[in-house]
C-alpha cells in the first residue's frame, strides 16, 4: 500500500513545499495537487517537481473540460520530463457549477468526454500522428469547420512514458465502470471500506471484465484524516465543514454527486436535511448534522488499535493508495504521523 497526502490549493503553497521534502523521507510516495477554482495545480506541480526527488507527484485532479484533451496529454508529457518520470495524471469531470460558472463551458457528456480524453491522450504518449474522430472531440477539425488547414501532428518530443499514468476521480456508477476499464488508477471520495463493495463493487466488477491486461491491476486510492492517540477523536470535527460543503453545496438540487453517495451510504434523510441548510446558508447547522459515523468510518483518527483496524479494513476492501492529511498541532508531529503510518502499511 502507498501512502500519500494531498497539499492545500488555498494558500502557503511554498511553505507546504518546503515541508514535502520532511515526508519525503518520512516515506511519504505521492503527494496529489489539486485545481478547483483555484491557481491551476500544473505550475504547482512543477513547483514540486524541481524541489523533490523521489515522490511521485498527481493531479488531483484536472478538470477535463478547461483543456483540449491534446494540450491535456502535453502538459502531463512535459510534467513527466521535469519530474524524471514522477508524475500521474489525475483527471475528473468536476461539476456544473465550477465547469459553467468559473470556465464557462457547457457541462455535457462528461462519460463520453473521459472516455475520449485518455484515448487522445495516449495516441500523444504514443507519439503517433493524432487522428481521432469521437462524438465529442474530432482531431484534426474535419472539412468544413476551421479554416481547412488542419493536419495530423505528432509531439515533437519524444515523452520519458510512452504510457503516463492516468487516474480518474469517479463516484458514479458508469463513471466507475469506465475507470475500472481505461485507468491505472480510481480515487473515489468519502470511501467507507465497509460500504465499498456495495455501492461500486458492480461497477469495478463490469469495468475489469473489459479491463486491458497491460493495464495491470487497478490502484484503488483512498482518502482519510490521520491522527493516532488516545485523545485524538475530537479531530474528527474538522471533516464537517468539508463534509458538508461536498454533500450539500457541490451542486443544485438533484444534480449533487456527493449528496447522491451520501444517500447510497444509506444518510438519506441527513443527506436531504444537509443539502436543505446549505442552500440556505446555514452552514454551521448543515455541518453539524454531517452523521460522526460517516466522519469515523472514513479516517484513520483514533487510537493506535482503532486505527490498525480502519487500516486494515481499508486493505482488505481493495485500497491500495492511502491518500492521508496528517493532523497534528506542529510540522514535526505530522511527519511522525506519516512515518507510523508507512510503517503500519508495510
Amino acid at each position: 500500500m502507498r501512502i500519500g497526502m494531498a497539499l492545500k490549493y488555498s494558500g502557503g503553497f511554498k511553505e507546504s513545499v518546503a515541508e514535502l521534502a520532511d515526508y519525503e523521507k518520512a516515506g511519504l510516495d505521492i503527494v496529489f495537487v489539486a485545481e478547483a477554482y483555484s491557481f491551476d495545480a500544473v505550475s504547482q506541480m512543477g513547483y514540486i517537481a524541481a524541489k523533490t526527488e523521489r515522490v511521485q507527484i498527481a493531479s488531483g485532479i484536472l478538470p477535463i473540460y478547461s483543456r483540449t484533451p491534446t494540450l491535456m496529454a502535453m502538459t502531463a508529457a512535459g510534467l513527466d520530463y521535469v519530474s524524471d518520470g514522477r508524475f500521474t495524471l489525475g483527471i475528473g469531470a468536476s461539476g456544473p457549477q465550477v465547469i459553467e460558472g468559473f470556465h464557462g463551458v457547457p457541462y455535457t457528456a462528461p462519460l463520453g468526454r473521459t472516455r475520449e480524453v485518455i484515448e487522445i491522450c495516449r495516441q500523444v504518449w504514443r507519439r503517433e500522428r493524432v487522428q481521432y474522430e469521437g462524438r465529442h472531440y474530432t482531431v484534426p477539425l474535419p472539412a468544413g469547420q476551421g479554416t481547412g488547414l488542419g493536419k495530423p501532428l505528432k509531439i515533437i518530443n519524444h515523452p520519458v512514458r510512452s504510457r503516463i499514468p492516468i487516474v480518474v476521480a469517479a463516484i458514479g456508477p458508469k463513471n466507475v465502470e469506465l475507470t475500472a476499464e481505461l485507468a491505472e488508477g480510481w480515487e473515489p471520495i468519502f470511501y467507507v471500506p465497509e460500504k465499498a463493495g456495495e455501492v461500486w463493487g458492480p461497477s469495478v466488477a463490469a469495468g475489469k471484465a473489459k479491463r486491458d491486461p497491460e493495464l495491470g491491476e487497478l490502484d484503488v486510492i483512498a482518502q482519510a484524516s490521520l491522527a493516532i492517540g488516545d485523545d485524538v477523536a475530537g479531530l474528527l470535527e474538522f471533516g464537517r465543514p468539508m463534509a458538508a460543503l461536498y454533500i450539500g453545496g457541490m451542486g443544485a438540487k438533484g444534480r449533487n454527486f456527493y449528496n447522491d453517495l451520501a444517500r447510497r451510504y444509506g444518510y438519506e434523510k441527513e443527506a436531504e436535511q444537509i443539502q436543505d441548510l446549505y442552500l440556505e446558508g446555514k452552514k454551521d447547522e448543515a455541518a453539524a448534522l454531517v452523521p460522526a459515523e460517516l466522519l469515523e468510518k472514513m479516517s484513520l483518527v483514533g487510537s493506535e488499535g482503532f486505527v490498525r483496524e480502519r487500516l486494515q479494513a481499508m486493505k482488505e476492501s481493495g485500497v491500495t493508495t492511502l491518500n492521508v492529511t496528517p493532523l497534528a498541532g506542529t510540522h514535526e508531529e505530522r511527519v511522525r504521523l506519516i512515518e507510523t503510518i508507512k510503517e503500519w502499511a508495510a
